[in-house]
């Protein structure tokens, strides 16, 4: 059994609208599904991914309105990264956030790779990551309608960043349990911290990466906008979802069991950290019940909430 890479980020925001305008209008990415929150309904949960919602691809935001402030810390997902095809697309997004007015850092190396950290309109902790010298998992494709010029555009997920107190738990849970391999190491960007430890699976590269953070100077973080509820990594299919429930339950790590998300399916579990990580199946993808050329058009409901669509567009806000 081998975990593909990453399949998705869900963070959370407090203004849907502005959300979208963001990472659509801003960031170029494709709103592929306009959904709810299946175990919450009355909220929105926006996916936004590359031109088809690829796994691999895909950034998804629960609209949690009286969210606040995220107060930062360890046991966190601390940073999502994008990747973008090379180091001058790095250029042009440099340029870009500076006539927007988004806030970011300079272009620098992290990990051999080069890169520009940024933040979003609520403080969310991004970066863009070339694919300049990737050879491992491959990205997806830009989406030829957004503002951006297809040979800059934002191709998936990069390494998502973790931040923990307790390093041994989680560098176990994700080499004894998860079969990732640790691939090495770089420094941490905080004086006297530990190095930032980098851990990979199946073929590697940008897009199967996890940076595992060991910070002993922070409190633990407090969620609220602008923070990152889950990542989710991909697993094959159904079947081999259901051999992952077993390995899980053979090493004693408590999990959700099989959840059917009705895009893909599901189990979650939690760090010894707490950070919570979902599994989740390639398939069956987003196109299951929109045309793929109009994918993220209407508010679109698993079978199971259906009969509850009246009531459920009567308390969200149009977008």
């Amino acid at each position: 059994m081998e975990i593909k890479g990453i399949h998705h980020v869900s963070a959370i925001t407090a203004d849907a609208k502005e959300n979208l305008n963001f990472y659509t209008n801003i960031l170029g990415l494709r709103l592929v599904k306009k959904s709810v929150n299946q175990d919450a309904p009355s909220m929105y949960h926006l996916f936004y991914a590359d031109e088809k919602g690829r796994p691999g691809t895909d950034v998804t935001f629960f609209e949690i309105p009286r969210a606040g402030q995220t107060y930062q810390g360890t046991n966190s997902i601390s940073a999502t990264s994008f990747r973008v095809p090379n180091d001058k697309a790095l250029d042009y997004w440099k340029l870009r956030f500076e006539e927007l007015h988004v806030p970011h850092d300079l272009i620098k190396e992290q990990a051999g790779r080069q890169t520009l950290p940024f933040t979003d309109f609520e403080g969310q902790r991004l970066l863009l990551v070339s694919d300049e010298h990737n050879t491992g998992v491959a990205g997806g494709i830009a989406w030829n309608k957004s503002p951006i010029p297809q040979e800059f555009g934002i191709i998936g997920l990069g390494p998502s960043h973790l931040t923990v107190a307790d390093i041994e738990g989680t560098e176990s849970l994700f080499t004894s349990v998860l079969n990732f391999r640790k691939k090495g190491t770089y420094p941490s960007e905080m004086a006297g911290q530990p190095d930032v430890a980098v851990y990979e699976t199946a073929e590697g590269g940008t897009g199967a990466e996890i940076h595992l953070a060991h910070r002993t100077d922070l409190p633990s973080e407090r969620p609220g906008k602008g923070s990152v509820h889950h990542v989710a990594l991909r697993v094959e299919n159904e079947e081999e979802l259901h051999a992952w429930i077993d390995r899980l339950n053979e090493h004693s790590v408590d999990n959700s069991g099989y959840i059917d998300r009705f895009y893909f399916h599901s189990i979650y579990l939690k760090d010894p950290n707490g950070i919570t990580i979902e599994l989740a199946t390639d398939g069956p993808g987003f196109a299951t019940d929109e045309k793929l050329e109009h994918l993220g058009e209407k508010l679109a409901l698993p079978p199971f909430l259906e009969n509850r669509r009246t009531e459920i567009e009567q308390r969200l806000r149009p977008l």
